[in-house]
């Protein structure tokens, strides 16, 4: 799998990067535009965005309404203080955008303009700043307090908000192993909120205990999906749809001789798979999960 510094967006940023320390590009001078990137380098325009964010990130350039990206005219200027919470900002912004493989020490020091090993007195290392992006995100969108009064409403209120945190941050579901979770309290306290709840319904422990592995990996699962699909329409370019049109003609022959029955799917919505019509699995099994436990436990 290539590494981040393989990926199109930063070859273009390094490209970018050394006709400025070259003087090519000279402060105040415009870098080329995204459609100019794209049609130099071949690539899609959120490839090219993607690079000259890069860039911004790290303070070479900036934007200037009306006047397009150019070449920072203060570059000498001393960067702002690095802190613990600068760097999981710019770690979390990074992994949002290009994926949890882009996050590096290095590559946060390019951003932050320190070195990689002026990040150690702030962060331990890579599983250690892993945890604290995991209790950012939690902690910027906590569970509401008080709780709602009904277990249902509980477990439904833990797990939406679960699965909103997961739609924003695909990477997150990389972190946040059913089995082998996080130490972090943020994430901890849904997992309290699930149990809390479940203790309302006549459960024995062990029920208990499986109910509130069974919930999340629920959702984990289906976040898994989606990053995997977030992965796939970065890589070809081509949302869910666009791919389907691809193979249609060899899916249509295969489907309509072997497996009628997956064959009728051809006929729903476009909107029906694919990163949107998962929100809506989402709440088809959350709904059938729950319905079941009171069912069982009336």
């Amino acid at each position: 799998m290539p590494g981040p510094k393989d990926q199109p967006s930063q070859r273009i940023a390094a490209a970018l990067r050394d006709k400025i320390t070259n003087g090519d590009l000279q402060p105040g001078d415009r870098v080329p535009s995204t459609r100019q990137l794209v049609r130099e380098w071949g690539v899609a325009m959120a490839t090219a965005s993607r690079a000259l964010a890069t860039l911004r990130d790290e303070g070479v350039v900036i934007t200037r309404p009306g006047s397009g990206t150019v070449v920072r005219g203060d570059r000498g200027t001393r960067p702002a203080a690095v802190t613990r919470s600068r760097i999981v900002a710019v770690a979390v912004r990074l992994a949002d955008r290009e994926g949890l493989a882009a996050v590096s020490m290095r590559r946060l020091a390019g951003v932050l303009k320190v070195t990689p090993m002026s990040l150690y007195r702030h962060v331990a290392g890579r599983e250690a700043l892993e945890i604290l992006m995991v209790r950012a995100v939690f902690g910027a969108n906590p569970l509401p307090d008080p709780m709602p009064a009904g277990w249902r409403e509980r477990v439904e209120t833990v797990y939406r908000l679960q699965w909103q945190l997961y739609r924003s941050h695909p990477w997150l579901a990389e972190l946040t192993l059913v089995t082998r979770p996080p130490l972090a309290p943020e994430a901890m306290l849904h997992t309290e909120w699930t149990l809390e709840a479940l203790a309302d319904l006549d459960l024995d422990p062990a029920t208990r205990v499986r109910s509130a592995l069974a919930l999340p990996a629920l959702v984990h699962g289906l976040a898994l999906t989606a990053l995997h699909e977030h992965r796939a329409v970065q890589e070809t370019r081509l949302a869910n749809a666009q791919w389907w049109e691809t193979i249609d003609g060899q899916a249509t022959e295969v489907l309509r001789s072997d497996f009628p029955r997956l064959a009728e799917l051809a006929a729903l919505p476009v909107a029906t798979f694919g990163l949107k019509g998962l929100d809506e699995v989402f709440e088809l099994a959350l709904r059938h999960y729950l319905d079941g436990l009171a069912a069982g436990h009336r």
